[in-house]
Order: C-alpha cells, then sequence, then structure tokens
C-alpha cells in the first residue's frame, strides 16, 4: 500500500511539474520598463475640442404684419436682397414688407392678388454668407470658455484647410444626459468660403496659452501628497542609471503636456514610468513621440514612481502640443 502511495505521488509530482513547465514557458510576464523624455521649450496652448454642424447666423421667416390683399411681389425665389429692400407692397397702402438682413430669398409663398393674414408666412431669407457652427462642451470644460476666444474649425468636406472664429455664445442653460450635463457654444465663423449649410465641423477653442514655456509629458508628473516632482535622469538613456526626485510647480496643462514653472531646465532628461508586455516589445521597446521638438525614448530600466498627474481636458498645440 505505501509503495502504491509513493508511486501515485510521484506521478503526481511529475504531472505537476509539467504543467508548471509549459504553462512557465507560456506565460507573459508583465515588467516594469521606464523611457525618457527632455525637457523642452516652446509654446502651449490649451483647447477644448467638440463637433458640430453649420448653420446659418441669420435665417428668418418673414411674416405679415397686416391683413391685406397683395398688390406688387418685388422679389423672386433664390434673389439677393439687401437689408431694407421693398419684398411685397399692398393695395391700400399699408408698410410694405421689407428684407430684415441681407441674404437670399429662399422661398417665397405668394403672389400678386393674394390675400395674406397678419402673421402669416409670406417668405423666407437666408444669409448664406455669416455661418456659425454649435458644439456640445462637457460641464467640467465649459467654465473656461469665454466669449470671444480664438476658435480652429476644420470642416469635413474640406480636410486640408483650417478655418477660424471666435465663441460669440455660451448657454445658460446645460442639457442634462447620463449623468453629465453639457453646454451648447456657438462660434461664428470668421470666412466661410465655400463652407455650406449643413456641413459638419470639429472645433478647437483656445482657453489658455503660454509662451516659450517648459513643458513635460504630462505622465512625468508625479504626486506625493501636496507635493508635485519628477524623476531627473543624468542622461537620455535609463539602462542602470539612477534617478534623482525633484520637486516642481506647475502651470497649465493639456491631454498630453504640462508646464513646469519651478524645478527643471530645458534639455534635462526625466523619466516617464510604463508597463511593457515584453513579450511584445522586443529588446527596446517601442518609440513615443514627445512633441515637436523632442523625441521620447524608450530604453530599459528599473522602478516605477507611483501617482500620477491628473490630465485637464484640452487638445495640445503650437510646439508644445503637436
Amino acid at each position: 500500500m505505501k509503495k502504491l502511495i509513493m508511486i501515485g505521488t510521484v506521478l503526481v509530482l511529475a504531472i505537476g511539474g509539467c504543467v508548471w513547465f509549459f504553462m512557465k514557458d507560456n506565460a507573459e510576464p508583465v515588467i516594469a520598463k521606464s523611457v525618457t523624455a527632455t525637457v523642452e521649450k516652446g509654446d502651449l496652448e490649451v483647447q477644448i475640442s467638440g463637433s458640430g454642424s453649420v448653420a446659418a447666423i441669420n435665417s428668418e421667416d418673414i411674416t405679415s404684419s397686416v391683413t391685406d390683399e397683395v398688390d406688387e411681389v418685388l422679389v423672386a425665389k433664390n434673389e439677393l436682397v439687401e437689408k431694407g429692400d421693398e419684398l411685397i407692397t399692398f393695395t391700400d397702402g399699408s408698410d410694405p414688407i421689407t428684407a430684415p438682413f441681407d441674404g437670399t430669398v429662399t422661398t417665397l409663398d405668394v403672389e400678386e392678388g393674394d390675400r395674406v393674414s397678419s402673421s402669416e408666412v409670406v417668405a423666407h431669407v437666408t444669409d448664406y454668407k455669416k455661418l456659425k457652427t454649435t458644439i456640445s462642451v462637457d460641464e467640467l470644460d465649459v467654465p473656461s470658455v469665454k466669449k470671444g476666444q480664438t476658435v480652429e474649425i476644420k470642416a469635413s468636406a474640406f480636410e486640408d484647410e483650417t478655418f477660424t472664429g471666435k465663441v460669440t455664445s455660451v448657454a445658460k442653460e446645460g442639457t442634462y444626459e447620463n449623468g453629465v450635463s453639457s453646454f451648447d457654444v456657438t462660434i461664428k465663423i470668421d470666412k466661410p468660403g465655400d463652407i455650406k449649410i449643413g456641413m459638419s465641423t470639429e472645433v478647437s477653442i483656445l482657453t489658455n496659452s503660454v509662451k516659450d514655456a517648459l513643458y513635460v509629458p504630462i505622465e512625468a508628473v508625479q504626486i506625493d501628497g501636496e507635493e508635485k516632482y519628477v524623476n531627473i535622469q543624468q542622461s537620455g538613456t535609463t539602462e542602470g542609471a539612477a534617478s534623482t526626485k525633484t520637486v516642481v510647480e506647475t502651470g497649465i496643462s493639456n491631454d498630453r503636456y504640462i508646464e513646469i514653472t519651478s524645478g527643471l531646465e530645458e534639455g534635462q532628461f526625466v523619466s516617464l514610468p510604463i508597463t511593457i508586455n515584453e513579450s511584445s516589445t522586443g529588446s527596446g521597446g517601442e518609440g513615443m513621440r514627445g512633441g515637436q521638438g523632442g523625441e521620447v525614448r524608450m530604453q530599459s530600466g528599473s522602478g516605477m514612481p507611483s501617482g500620477g498627474m491628473p490630465s485637464s481636458g484640452g487638445m495640445p498645440s503650437g510646439k508644445g502640443g503637436q
């Protein structure tokens, strides 16, 4: 009986060892590595983005203010009119209907001799030269949006062109959906060119900027209590190199970069912690870009600082955020 038990035990251990051996070989260990980035100097911008569609700033139904018979219709459909032009006159000498602004007569619903009632719609005028787009902005970002801010606009139909505009209004009331409120922000397009009503747009609103700012990738800044710090490397390689914890003060930030107002100098190297699956990286890992002026180099290293700076809303722009 003891012999049988011993044989059974040996078999179990042998099978278990084989299973462990094959599982060990097939496992994909995740190891901590780090990359370094150079402290860069350039223009840093914070932007809020959103999508919308194009509409006319001025587009209006024209109504009659009297009940009367139409004497003359002085315009035709699709005709261009200027503000104050007479559109329709009446037989009894009542004040004629005039154009409220420059634009195009898009509909005309009466003829000479027709009798119209007060408040009846008789025509529609649209100004195709003054256009706007409206985007929805999250409640956390909307406090940063102000009337008059500069806007970059991309229209899907004109991928190679960038249009400009200005914020003209921010809604005073939001729309609540799925636990989040959003607010309509309206932008006037400066020079619409060939943009047409109904086209889709992608909008970037410049909410903050700093010229000649020192900046690093946002993940370089770590948090320890109320203290912010980075780990400085003596060179661009982290292989076997020790890092120095350095307390910093920060300024504005966008989704990719954060301004350093104190504690660093241009050209220094800072560590960026990252977890890499060893089986998918090869020997040196995969390169990452760190801004127009500096490449973020990935090297093998040790250690991973804990904590991290949360990113603020916005899009990188200029040298600090392409």
